[in-house]
């Protein structure tokens, strides 16, 4: 046979096999037209792969890894601190910064730290006893001492819920006003409700977490308002100005029994047990025995993280109304939902939404903890079966005062209860019992028999001890007001 005449370009036959080498080696046979139509898919299979490769390593090496492990470290203390910022907190934030402008921001720099070192309390009290605050007041304390904080707590807790359904359910009708605002607040406590008894711990644990960054659209929302003077905010943050009138009095209580909250106090020390429980600790000298110093150390990372979220969030809060409202002359806002309303026109549609998006989420945080908070309580102060662990059908008493509490908050609402006029009773009511619990929660963290080395520090006993004198101070201020209208 004579020799093959060579292919030109227009006689390629695209059907012929073609080897395919990779690293010297015959890897397969593809024809032309496979080759040149795979090649995409070859280039954005690589750079998928290539990406996966920088991701990796910038999760596992860069700063992405210190903000995953930043987040891991946050939990009880985070969902405590933003539950301090419940739509009756947005309401007295919104109040102060409408009614006197920037003059009491300095209470928000000024209460972080008291609020941080009553919740660090709380929470160590719970990893080193491995009980809740309420089980130890029982084994250290009368027990009438006891029944009483918890009845009133109760009743405190229960009025605060239903101002909440109130306000989440004004916050959800200025989105949709066509839905009747008192079938919104029967809907909300039902699905409130449902969630907390039906919903895994750990599930549970996770949603309350996440929607603690709900709290950022205060802070989004004030950065959107325009002509904001940064030199006088700055000043009247660091600068303590006080005001003996009977409604500056009362503005100043209402801000320290809205950070300072018993029924925060209870929920703190009993998520600590839980969180622990959820680690596979059942049995209470296990916890007791398990604690070690990084425990603690997270712990306060986690303290001190949510009650400076909290605390920020109310900052922001009155520099928004303040810049807004108290500027154009708008001095009283009725609740959280109304300082949305007014803010729509002076703010802009952004600030507004975020605003009373913030009501509908912190809401929907801060109720569960309120009912939790007193399910607790009565729980441990009669030797209940409890923890959010249990099912429903383990501990029918426990979750049955977390249902009594939503359904008397809805009745609250229905009955015509001024949701305003329930907090006022819930404030008078907090500042009969905080001061009390206070005092108890100083003496149990202080004690060596029951701390041993995890005792209260010099700064803690301090601080304490201010927290106890201002909330006496506001519980005594709170009733002279109501008195000498």
């Amino acid at each position: 046979m004579g020799e093959e005449k060579k292919k030109s370009i227009g006689e390629i036959d695209i059907d012929e096999k073609i080897t395919v080498k990779k690293d010297g080696k015959k890897v397969e046979e593809e024809t032309i037209i496979e080759k040149v139509v795979e090649t995409p898919a070859r280039v954005l299979d690589e750079t998928v792969e290539a990406t996966k490769n920088v991701e990796k390593t910038v999760i596992e090496k860069g700063p992405v890894k210190g903000v995953r492990n930043f987040w891991r470290t946050l939990g009880p203390g985070l969902t405590t601190g933003a539950a301090g910022d419940d739509p009756s907190g947005i309401a007295t934030y919104s109040q102060t910064g409408a009614g006197y402008g920037y003059k009491f921001l300095w209470l928000a720099p000024f209460t972080f730290p008291l609020m941080a070192v009553v919740q660090e309390m709380c929470a160590r009290i719970g990893l080193v006893t491995g009980r809740g605050l309420a089980a130890n007041i029982r084994k250290f304390f009368p027990r009438w001492v006891l029944i009483l904080c918890t009845v009133l707590l109760f009743i405190a807790n229960t009025f605060n819920i239903g101002a909440d359904l109130g306000a989440m359910s004004e916050a959800i009708r200025l989105f949709l006003p066509q839905i009747d605002y008192f079938v919104l607040i029967i809907l909300i406590a039902a699905v409130i409700m449902l969630l907390q008894i039906y919903t895994r711990y750990k599930k549970y644990a996770k949603y309350l977490k996440w929607l603690a960054l709900v709290l950022l659209a205060y802070i989004i929302s004030t950065f959107l308002i325009k002509g904001l003077n940064w030199r006088e905010i700055g000043l009247s943050a660091l600068r303590p100005v006080f005001g003996f009138s009977k409604d500056q009095i009362l503005i100043i209580t209402g801000v320290l029994g809205t950070t300072i909250s018993p029924y925060l106090f209870f929920w703190q020390t009993s998520q600590e047990v839980e969180e622990e429980i959820e680690d596979g600790l059942t049995n209470i000298q296990e916890r007791q025995k398990s604690l070690y110093g990084g425990e603690i150390k997270k712990m306060r990372i986690d303290i001190w993280s949510g009650m400076f979220l909290s605390n920020l969030v109310m900052f922001f809060i009155i520099t928004a109304c303040a810049a807004t409202l108290h500027k154009n002359g708008i001095f009283a806002i009725n609740s959280a939902a109304d300082a949305a309303e007014a803010l729509r026109p002076l703010a802009g549609d952004y600030s507004y939404f975020l605003f009373a998006i913030g009501i509908i989420g912190v809401g929907a945080l801060g109720i569960p903890i309120l009912a939790g908070s007193s399910s607790y309580t009565f729980a441990e102060s009669f030797h209940w079966k409890e923890g959010l662990h249990y099912k429903l059908r383990q501990a029918y008493s426990f979750y049955g005062i977390i249902i009594i509490s939503l359904v008397i908050g809805v009745l609250i609402n229905l009955v015509g209860i001024d949701p305003m006029r329930a907090l006022v009773y819930a404030a008078i009511l907090n500042g009969y019992i905080a001061p009390v619990i206070l005092i108890l929660i100083l003496i149990l963290s202080s004690s060596r028999k029951l701390m041993g080395s995890r005792v209260n520090g010099a700064w803690s006993k301090i601080i304490g001890g201010v927290a106890i004198l201002l909330m006496a101070f506001a519980g005594v201020a709170t009733i002279w007001s109501l008195i000498f209208r």
